[in-house]
């Protein structure tokens, strides 16, 4: 199976969120990075100091590394169309989210915005 870390466990991750688009903004930018930073920041709060297990969301979930780059990249998504990263936001076309368990384990999810 997955070896000792199949048992409940606890995990500290970084999290990277890379936002790829055609062409600069006209201020030269990707996205505002602070705005980017405070979606991130309210996406990653419900799961911050939880048990995964307990949020209805991810009942019956195997919450793994690669499952945690997928939801966070779902909910950047979502964001990212709704307009939380403010104007240039919309050219965003691809987003990759990578969760970093050590320096020498880490998982990404990529794909677009569509």
């Amino acid at each position: 199976m997955f070896g000792p870390a199949q048992g409940l466990h606890g995990a500290t991750f970084v999290v990277d969120v890379a936002f790829f688009r055609e062409s600069l903004t006209p201020d030269g930018v990707v996205v505002d990075i602070g705005r980017a930073s405070e979606a991130l920041k309210t996406i990653l709060a419900p799961l911050n100091y939880r048990n995964l297990d307990d949020l209805p969301d991810f009942s019956g979930k195997n919450t793994t590394t690669e499952f945690l780059c997928g939801h966070i990249h779902a909910a950047m998504a979502a964001a990212t169309r709704a307009g939380a990263l403010g104007p240039g936001g919309e050219g965003v076309s691809r987003l990759r989210v990578t969760l970093h368990e050590s320096h020498l384990a880490r998982a990404w999810f990529e794909a677009p915005l569509a």
